[in-house]
């Protein structure tokens, strides 16, 4: 897939999701997301933080948090979100939304995930709709699908899945899990949020694993 093209479809998500949270109101911000202990601040801390985030800071936050990734990623947010403003949270993703840059480690198609994904830990638990072009959300899905980073090897393990509303379909396990293809993008990347939109004996199989 073209680099350039995954990058403007970053960009894209990116100034989408700066204007989203530009319409929260303040009471807003202090709301869960369906992160795990964030809120709508911490989540727009986090997203800032890809373009940021160096070698040295991975490695002095892993060993602050004992080499867990997920404990790290929670941490610097939390202390970014702890010196910045929403509205400068805000501008600091709109002023790098179209860089190249990215984590360490981090593959090309890893900040399209990230927006896409986050995109609706934002919108949903405030009641918003925040579309996703079916396009970016099968390439994000495919790659989450194959790369070892999300767990979804684990996760969806036997399983099939098959997309409702586009061509779309992936893995040749006896466990069927059928949805719209953005629905399916969120269980693959581990968000329960998406199992009622979902169908099929594969529901039951994988719910325990979420």
């Amino acid at each position: 897939m073209d680099r350039d093209e995954i990058l403007s479809w970053v960009k894209a998500e990116r100034l989408g999701l700066a204007d989203l949270l530009d319409e929260l109101e303040d009471h807003e911000w202090a709301t869960a997301s369906l992160c795990p202990k964030w809120t709508m601040h911490d989540l727009a801390a986090h997203l800032t933080l890809s373009t940021r985030t160096t070698i040295g800071v991975v490695l002095k936050g892993a060993i602050k948090a004992r080499g867990n990734w997920d404990r790290m990623e929670a941490d610097l947010a939390l202390e970014r979100a702890a010196s910045f403003t929403p509205a400068e949270l805000i501008a600091q993703l709109r002023e790098t939304a179209g860089s190249p840059r990215r984590a360490p480690l981090a593959a090309p198609l890893d900040p399209l995930v990230d927006a896409l994904a986050h995109g609706q830990d934002i919108a949903r638990p405030l009641g918003r709709t925040r579309e996703m072009p079916v396009e970016r959300v099968i390439a994000a899905l495919d790659h989450v699908l194959a790369s070892p980073f999300y767990g979804a090897r684990k996760r969806l393990r036997d399983t099939k899945l098959v997309a409702t509303d586009v061509t779309w379909s992936a893995g040749k396990g006896q466990h069927e899990i059928r949805g719209p293809v953005g629905e399916l993008f969120l269980l693959a990347t581990g968000r329960p949020t998406a199992l009622p939109s979902l169908s099929g004996p594969g529901v039951t199989h994988v719910t325990t694993a979420l």
